[in-house]
């Protein structure tokens, strides 16, 4: 606990001293979703991603991240979903498609949700991602086919219902689960 507190406060002291002539800021870089390594500010997110496919040992860990990633992400329905979606399909994929799964991966999960399920519209970008287009109308089949229409939010509505909405009983409440 003491080192990692020492950690903090030497980064903390770092961020916060005063600026250096000709010192290159630095910022941390993402790749693949995960910081992997350092480099200076005149970084594009247009740039393309570095994927080594070139060997056994170098496909494997890069699909095991990705499954990770796909499985872990702390939204119990959107790891059901991506988790299961990548699970059938990493093996079959070309550097394009990883690409592309990564840009899904790296999505907020709320966002995605939405995205995902119609409650609001993609943004361009993600709309013609193939990986999304494929996930998103896996998961309004299945919503389709097993959700009764009334239990669904109408597109463009919040998602959120009581467990006693269609109950209009006389003790129920007038709206919600109060």
């Amino acid at each position: 606990m003491a080192t990692l507190r020492r950690a903090l406060l030497n980064a903390h002291r770092i961020l916060n001293s005063s600026t250096v002539p000709n010192r290159t800021t630095i910022v941390i870089r993402p790749q693949y979703g995960w910081v992997s390594r350092f480099s200076s500010t005149n970084i594009s997110n247009t740039q393309p991603l570095d994927i080594d496919l070139s060997s056994e040992e170098s496909k494997r860990r890069l699909f095991n991240r990705l499954l990770y990633r796909s499985k872990q992400r702390g939204f119990l329905e959107l790891d059901l979903v991506l988790g299961k979606w990548v699970e059938e399909h990493i093996y079959s994929m070309d550097e394009n498609g990883i690409k592309a799964l990564v840009h899904v991966l790296d999505l907020e999960n709320p966002d995605l949700w939405k995205w995902l399920t119609g409650q609001e519209q993609p943004p361009e970008t993600v709309s013609i991602n193939p990986v999304f287009s494929t996930v998103q109308e896996k998961v309004l089949k299945n919503l389709n086919s097993h959700s009764a229409p009334e239990t669904r939010a109408t597109p463009g509505q919040p998602w959120v219902r009581g467990w006693d909405d269609i109950k209009k009983g006389r003790d129920s409440p007038i709206t919600g689960n109060q």
